[in-house]
């Protein structure tokens, strides 16, 4: 999918308009700290979540609209956003997080990308860093339909993440926009 390309044309149709609501849930629940990277972020939304919850966070996001976008409706969280590739972040973005917040970066991504995607969290979080993760599992995709969002079965969550993290926490929240009760799961893993 051509990230940019969506934007400039406003078909972002995972756009909510408001922060995750099991990824609030989670930090009013869990306070974490740290300097904490939301990728893919589009709009910012999470970033703004991430902030007002006392994390020192950065938004990234491939594509330059998404990242204009979303300095525009966070002019006060301006600097945060920053265009980049999660699969090749910048040298300042390596080894530098504490925390990585994911919310619908991994469901927009192609299954074939999935590895590529674990590398990028690889080389921005620290070891011993939370990888906190609200994961689209089951988007109910009609006949024929193949994605964007994609969907991601516990049992290839678990696979990707299966060396190099520990499990801290899983469960299906009992909040989530209305269009994904019941469709995604919050799993949180630390780094070794």
């Amino acid at each position: 999918m051509n990230w940019e390309e969506a934007y400039q044309k406003q078909e972002v149709f995972w756009n909510r308009g408001k922060p995750s609501p099991p990824l609030r849930q989670y930090l009013e629940r869990h306070p974490t700290r740290g300097r904490t990277l939301v990728p893919g972020c589009g709009h910012g939304h999470e970033v703004s979540l991430a902030v007002e919850y006392g994390l020192d966070a950065v938004g990234l996001d491939i594509a330059p609209t998404g990242i204009a976008e979303a300095r525009a409706l966070y002019p006060q969280l301006a600097a945060r956003f920053v265009v980049g590739d999660l699969f090749n972040p910048a040298a300042e973005l390596r080894g530098a997080f504490d925390v990585v917040l994911e919310h619908t970066c991994m469901s927009g991504l192609h299954p074939s990308l999935r590895a590529d995607y674990r590398r990028g969290i690889d080389l921005t979080l620290k070891p011993g860093g939370l990888l906190v993760g609200v994961w689209f599992i089951d988007p109910q995709l009609g006949p024929g339909e193949e994605g964007p969002p994609f969907a991601f079965p516990v049992a290839e969550l678990t696979a990707l993440f299966a060396d190099g993290y520990e499990l801290v926490t899983d469960y299906v929240p009992d909040l989530a926009f209305e269009s994904r009760v019941g469709r995604e799961r919050v799993r949180v893993l630390r780094r070794l």
